[in-house]
C-alpha cells in the first residue's frame, strides 16, 4: 500500500526495487491520494514506466479518514506486506489514531515504512521555531521524524531507524536580488512570496535562524540540513 504527498518518483522506484528484489513474486498496489490531480500524476508517471505497466492498482481518492471508514465497513478486512507514507503525518488530524490503523493492516512480518525530516535537523528547527507563522497554510501543525517516534514509543511499536544524510545549497536566499533564491524561501516556508508576505522582523529572523543554527557553511556556501530519517515499523 502507498500513502504519500509527495513526488511519486520515489513511489515508482520502490516498486521496481520490490520487482527486482523478489522478481518471482507478484505484486499490486493500492494507493490512497486525497487529490485527484496527484493520482492522475501517478498514473501517467505508471504509464511510463513499461516495468509496471502489468501491476495492477486499486485507486482510493480519498482522505485517510475516508479510506479508514471504507476499510473497517468490510467483513474481509485486506492485509499488507508493505506500507509507506512519505511525508504524509502533516495531513492527518490524529497521528497516533492513523499509525495504529495502518499498523493493523499489517500481515504477521509486515513493515510500515515511514520517512520524515530527521529531529533536530533543518526543517525541524525552521518549522518549530515559526510554527504560528508558517502552520498557517495546508500543514496545520509540523511534525519531525522524533515527533513520529514518540508516537510509535506511546502505541508500544517495534520499529528501527535509519537516518540518510542531506544537505542543499541555499546560499542564494541571502540574496534578496536573487530569483532562485525568492522561490526558495517560499517553497521552505510554504508562502507565496516570502519578502511579501511576511513582516520585516520575521524575515530577518528566518533568515538569520536559516543560517546560525540550520545550516553549516563551507566554502562560501550556506548548505542546509535537510537529513532524512526512515523508520521502519515492525507488525
Amino acid at each position: 500500500m502507498i500513502r504519500d504527498h509527495q513526488t511519486r518518483e520515489i513511489d515508482v522506484h520502490i516498486l521496481k526495487t520490490l520487482q527486482s528484489a523478489l522478481p518471482s513474486l507478484p505484486i499490486s498496489a493500492e494507493v490512497v491520494e486525497p487529490s485527484a490531480d496527484l493520482t492522475k500524476n501517478f498514473q501517467d508517471l505508471l504509464a511510463k514506466t513499461p516495468s509496471l505497466t502489468d501491476v495492477p492498482f486499486e485507486w482510493h481518492t480519498m482522505t485517510t479518514v475516508e479510506y479508514e471508514k471504507k476499510v473497517t465497513m468490510k467483513k474481509d478486512i485486506k492485509k499488507f506486506d508493505l506500507i509507506h507514507m512519505i511525508q504524509m503525518l502533516y495531513y492527518v488530524d490524529d497521528y497516533a489514531a492513523t499509525l495504529k490503523f495502518f499498523h493493523s493492516l499489517l500481515k504477521t512480518n509486515g513493515r510500515i515504512l515511514i520517512v520524515h525530516e530527521a529531529a533536530n535537523g533543518g526543517w525541524d528547527i525552521l518549522w518549530k521555531t515559526y510554527r504560528k507563522t508558517l502552520c498557517t497554510n495546508s500543514i496545520s501543525d509540523y511534525l519531525s521524524a522524533g515527533d513520529v517516534k514518540v508516537h510509535l514509543d506511546n502505541l508500544g511499536l517495534k520499529y528501527e531507524e535509519f537516518v540518510v544524510p542531506h544537505a542543499y545549497d541555499i546560499t542564494d536566499c541571502f540574496d534578496l536580488n536573487s530569483q532562485p533564491g525568492e522561490l526558495m524561501l517560499d517553497f521552505m516556508t510554504e508562502q507565496e512570496h516570502f519578502h511579501l508576505s511576511l513582516t520585516p522582523e520575521t524575515r530577518r529572523g528566518i533568515l538569520d535562524l536559516l543560517r546560525s543554527k540550520c545550516s553549516t557553511e563551507k566554502e562560501g556556501k550556506v548548505m542546509f540540513n535537510s537529513n532524512l530519517s526512515c523508520l521502519l515499523v515492525h507488525a
